[in-house]
């Protein structure tokens, strides 16, 4: 087995946006004899024995900069049969591959996202390898790509029974932003009977959020969908899961690109699923998957799924789960990043 550096922002499972790396790293300390995580920030106490915690917080970028190589060149020393990952931040490859690549120790970038940017592509050119979820949540064509599933930790998502209770219940989590698309989602509300009700969760920090959440709050006025659908604030980690057990189904509306985490999170929870990313197209059936912009097609997804009996959605749940279980896994996701860097 080998030594892993891996290079993040953040280590905690209270985190917001990062939480999900934790579980990732316990999953990859599994296959490895030893890890150094080099972090800006970290929780304590919260990875195995075989783990190492660095950070390089300091009080200006330069400071970081300088703290970030002077840890990753003490670490390199003497690797051999090991890798270097950088979680999600290009950034993170561009200054390690001067002091990695000479040394023949691979490079693994992890990123999953839409967006697309002169580092990233700087970031995959220096790079030995790149891993994301599939070849299309990559924003463009390369043949460095491993798609190696998202890396979802099935023990923190029971199988939830069947709700029991009236009326169906849709639920949407994440940031309210354009890209999410939930403009179309409450269209599509509209476009059903009054026994379809949605729940959104998300934050709304920056003005931009704050504006569009606003604006939500308005359409959703102007369709008549008072008491119907309910713009909520962030909810903790720790009750997504209880969420999922008290509705009928996820509804996802994300630009295509990468694919949003949650959905794989939802079928880890046995929740029914409707999303419009072309990249799930995998893990969701056909009924199951809607076009972006058109909340007629969507409204007929969400009859069709309410005209179905608790056990029928339950049996859609229990597919899904098993799919994440196969193809996206924390454990699956591991292999894969030692299979990207050539580490067998």
């Amino acid at each position: 087995m080998a030594k892993i550096v891996f290079i993040t922002q953040q280590v905690d499972p209270e985190h917001p946006a990062l939480a999900a790396t934790v579980p990732k790293l316990r999953a990859l300390a599994g296959l490895v004899d030893e890890i150094v995580v080099l972090a800006d920030g970290a929780a304590e106490d919260v990875l195995p024995a075989n783990c190492r915690l660095r950070t390089f917080r300091a009080s200006h970028k330069a400071g970081r900069g300088v703290r970030f190589e002077a840890a990753l060149t003490r670490e390199l020393r003497g690797l051999r049969g090991g890798a270097v990952v950088a979680h999600m931040c290009p950034i993170y490859a561009v200054l390690a591959a001067p002091l990695v690549r000479p040394l023949g120790v691979p490079l693994v970038v992890w990123f999953t996202h839409w967006r697309e940017s002169r580092l990233l592509h700087v970031a995959e050119r220096v790079s030995t390898a790149v891993a994301s979820v599939d070849a299309r949540s990559f924003p463009f064509e390369s043949r460095k790509v491993h798609a190696i599933g998202h890396g979802i930790d099935l023990s923190e998502f029971a199988c939830a029974p069947c709700r029991d209770g009236e009326g169906f219940r849709l639920l949407a989590l994440g940031r309210y932003s354009p890209a999410k698309g939930l403009d179309v989602v409450l269209r599509a509300v509209a476009a059903t009977d009054a026994d379809v009700t949605l729940d959104v969760y998300g934050p709304s920090l920056s003005e931009e959020e704050r504006a569009h959440r606003a604006a939500l709050e308005r359409l959703a006025t102007e369709l008549g969908l008072d008491g119907r659908v309910r713009l909520g604030d962030p909810v903790p980690r720790t009750e997504i899961p209880a969420l999922f057990a008290t509705h009928d189904a996820l509804v996802n509306n994300m630009r295509a690109g990468a694919p949003d985490k949650v959905v794989y999170e939802a079928g880890a929870g046995c929740l029914a699923v409707l999303a419009s990313n072309p990249v799930f197209d995998s893990l969701l059936d056909e009924e199951q998957l809607f076009p972006r912009e058109e909340p007629g097609a969507l409204a007929e997804r969400m009859r069709a799924l309410a005209g179905m009996s608790g056990n029928q959605r339950a049996e859609i749940g229990r597919r899904l789960r098993e799919r994440v279980e196969a193809d996206h896994s924390v454990q699956s996701w591991a292999r894969g990043i030692l299979d990207a860097a050539g580490i067998t």
